[in-house]
Order: C-alpha cells, then sequence, then structure tokens
C-alpha cells in the first residue's frame, strides 16, 4: 500500500488515464475529485459492500422463490 500526503489543490497520478485531486479539506474530511475513464468502476467501500450484500441476498432469495415456484407447481398437480 502507497501511502502519501497532499495538499489543497494537488493531484496524483495512476497509470495513464487516472487522476485524483485534492478539491477541499474541511476538518477531517477530505474532498476527493476521480477523472477515469468510464469503463473503470469507482466504488467507495460501504457501497461496494452494500453491493456484496444485495447480490448474495438476491442469489439466496432467487433461489428460495425457485423453491416455492416448485412447490406450488408440486401442490397444484395433486
Amino acid at each position: 500500500m502507497l501511502v502519501l500526503q497532499r495538499k489543497l489543490g494537488e493531484k496524483l497520478i495512476i497509470g495513464d488515464n487516472i487522476t485524483v485531486s485534492v478539491v477541499s479539506i474541511d476538518g477531517s474530511r477530505v474532498k476527493l475529485a476521480i477523472e477515469a475513464p468510464p469503463e473503470i468502476t469507482i466504488l467507495r467501500n460501504e457501497l461496494l459492500e452494500t453491493r456484496k450484500v444485495n447480490e448474495e441476498s438476491a442469489v439466496n432469495n432467487g433461489s428460495s422463490m425457485e423453491l416455492i415456484s416448485l412447490l406450488e407447481d408440486v401442490l397444484d398437480n395433486k
């Protein structure tokens, strides 16, 4: 892991096409601007965690819904 210090208005470059700029500092909060190509996904960590939970839930609910549908078909055919 690379740890850097940047001042307001300073930038860092990642690869050939990603730029991260410090646009404001308010107490302990730092606002960053990230310039990257549209094919690069940029997510805050908490959103990534939420997305993983939602995907897992959808998979589990999908399996449950399939099972319920199969049980309903069996009951309808009796």
